[in-house]
């Protein structure tokens, strides 16, 4: 099977090439190269492909963002081949003196002082030096100091065409690479052009055929010099497969050829190490079928133009781990297999003779999650019905605006509140045959004697607990009820998890918690139901009582 090259393919909706900076070719002095350190104006028509550019999912897009527009060849590499029109800087010293500036003429020729013509041209630029002082070195005496450089390579213009976003001339050095004429253009258009197939032209005959995916996978690009005249001409866009799911590089590729293989996209997306499956949606023909295939099969899978590949996860649970925190003497991490039970993971907790097992409290992930869920479709009910409700007179619409501040502010407090995600389970018949989750928390209280008063009371602290005082006896232990408390609404949260009304039933227990609601005093009646909604859920979820 012949091994495709790979390329991508751009976003939907991506700009329409659009003719750019062209110039007159007769008649018209070599164009000056902009400055280096001289960007684009912010009105700069590219400005909007270079953006287009970075949000394309064409693998190689994103090269084209105005990075090599921005800096021209300032410094020489030894390889550049000189060529007519280069500026050569020579200096002499030690008896005779010369600081001059010749030009490269139309016949390859600098004029050297006291020698004459001399053919440069062709002379590559790590040994123009050498073969300058040789030159001279036939009229001056030894002891004449003799210096040359490559001062400023040949001003050209280049067309750029093909499927380009702005087909245009562009200026530029002749030692300046494809990439900053290509960036100049705004790019290869990713819907139309081919980051593989990009030719250098001169008059009838093609200098060299560029792939960019081997710059941007090896570091390899063509460092062949260009002349006034010269054309960049990028083909049509090849076929093209697009990557996703768990990927590093997530990308449309492009490929030549009828068909490619998996192992060789999979090379280029980079999969994820949790990745282990890839699904292949078929897009050809009239009918759309999706296949599913292990990674480890790509070199099986064929894939053609308009395919979509999806990696992802297809892992079965092997182990899970749950955590035991508080009064206990084993470890603090347990690994089990998938499927343990409550009653597995008791046998091997290490109790002392302070832990409170019958009140064992555990902590578990997914109720965290659908508590948050709950909290906040209840929220945004409440915002809903503040936000809608009707006026009669201009004093309700008043008052209503004046509630409606209060409750605003008083559901952004509540969306900070994070849920516990505690469940009962100490008075639950099936305790030990109760299916752990990974990352379950199992949490022994320690018989601490104590009682902890919160919420609407002066002075919110933790009581030390005693048989013969009831609810009321403990809150005033507290400091009694605040200005701001409703006294007929007191929560009694368990240690175990599990919670009462303190005021239909004042049963309170050694490490119970118990919390004083506060008043909600709202001229709208359903905006009261509201809040003592929320207020009981935050209490059950997150024992917190969120003030108004």
């Amino acid at each position: 099977m012949t091994q495709p090259d790979f390329a991508v393919l751009a976003a939907q909706g991506a700009l329409s090439p659009s003719v750019g900076a062209s110039a007159p070719v007769e008649n018209t002095p070599p164009m000056v190269p902009a400055r280096p350190d001289q960007p684009l104006p912010d009105s700069a028509p590219q400005n909007n492909d270079y953006t287009a550019n970075m949000a394309s999912d064409a693998f190689g897009a994103q090269l084209f963002t105005g990075a090599f527009s921005r800096d021209s060849a300032s410094v020489f590499n030894p390889s550049h081949v000189v060529s007519v029109g280069d500026k050569i800087q020579l200096r002499i010293w030690n008896g005779y003196n010369v600081d001059t500036v010749l030009t490269v003429d139309a016949g390859g020729n600098i004029l050297l002082p006291e020698v004459g013509p001399f053919r440069v041209q062709g002379i590559t630029n790590g040994n123009l030096q050498s073969a300058i002082s040789n030159a001279m070195r036939r009229v001056f005496a030894s002891k004449v100091s003799i210096y040359a450089s490559l001062l400023a390579a040949q001003p050209v213009r280049v067309y750029v065409t093909g499927a380009v976003r702005r087909p245009g001339m562009y200026s530029g050095t002749s030692s300046d690479s494809i990439l900053r004429y290509l960036d100049q253009a705004g790019g290869i258009d990713p819907d139309r052009g081919s980051f593989l197939d990009v030719a250098v032209k001169r008059g009838n005959q093609t200098l060299d055929i560029v792939n960019l995916y081997d710059f941007l996978l090896k570091g390899e690009l063509s460092s062949r010099q260009l002349n006034n005249g010269d054309v960049i001409f990028v083909q049509p866009r090849k076929k093209t497969v697009k990557a996703g799911g768990l990927a590093e590089n997530a990308k449309r590729f492009e490929f030549i050829g009828d068909h490619a293989r998996l192992d060789q996209v999979v090379l280029l997306a980079k999969p994820l190490p949790e990745a282990t499956n890839v699904r292949v949606t078929r897009n050809t023909g009239s009918v759309r079928n999706v296949e599913y295939f292990p990674i480890s099969q790509g070199h099986e899978i064929v894939l053609r133009n308009g395919d979509e590949i999806e990696f992802t996860a297809d892992k079965r649970p092997g182990t899970i781990t749950v955590r035991v925190e508080g009064e206990h003497t084993g470890p603090q991490e347990y690994v089990l297999p998938y499927g343990s039970r409550m009653g597995e993971l008791l046998k091997q907790v290490h109790f002392t003779p302070e832990s409170d097992a019958a009140s064992i409290q555990l902590f578990r992930l997914s109720v965290k999650d659908r508590q948050k869920t709950l909290l906040a479709a209840t929220l945004r009910t409440l915002e809903s019905s503040v936000l809608t409700a009707r006026s009669g007179t201009a004093e309700e619409a008043q008052l209503r605006k004046e509630e409606a501040a209060l409750v605003l502010q008083w559901v952004e407090r509540a969306k900070k509140i994070d849920p516990s995600g505690q469940t009962v389970i100490s008075k639950s018949s099936v305790r030990d045959e109760l299916l752990l989750e990974n990352g379950d928390v199992l949490r022994v209280p320690v018989k601490d004697g104590l009682v902890l008063v919160s919420g609407e009371v002066l002075f919110p602290n933790a009581v030390a607990f005693d048989k013969s005082m009831d609810l009321d006896d403990l809150i005033r232990q507290a400091g009694g009820y605040s200005q701001n408390a409703d006294t007929s609404r007191v929560i009694v949260a368990h240690r175990d998890g599990s919670f009462s009304d303190g005021k239909k039933d004042g049963t309170v227990r050694a490490g119970d918690e118990i919390m004083v609601l506060p008043k909600v005093d709202f001229k709208t009646r359903q905006f009261a139901k509201d809040v003592f909604q929320i207020l009981y859920q935050i209490a059950i979820s997150a024992k917190v009582v969120l003030g108004l």
